[in-house]
């Protein structure tokens, strides 16, 4: 199961690699792929993770969830 979020904010790679870590310290989390070009990061889920979780996670280190699909 993936989810894709749109990430506002992102300015260079150490800003993808924030985004990466913190969405990868989400339970249930199994892998992020986070592309800094496209503000996009695409997360593997073992299970159902809420957006509202995701989001929480994202924002915490400065950064805007605009979409999750």
């Amino acid at each position: 199961m993936k989810k894709t979020l749109s990430v506002s904010g992102m300015t260079c790679h150490k800003c993808e690699a924030h985004v990466k870590m913190a969405l990868e310290d989400v339970e249930n989390v199994e892998a992020v792929e986070v592309d800094l070009k496209g503000g996009k990061a695409v997360v593997s889920m073992k299970e159902e993770v809420s957006d509202s979780t995701l989001k929480s996670a994202v924002e915490e280190f400065g950064y805007q969830v605009t979409e999750i699909n």
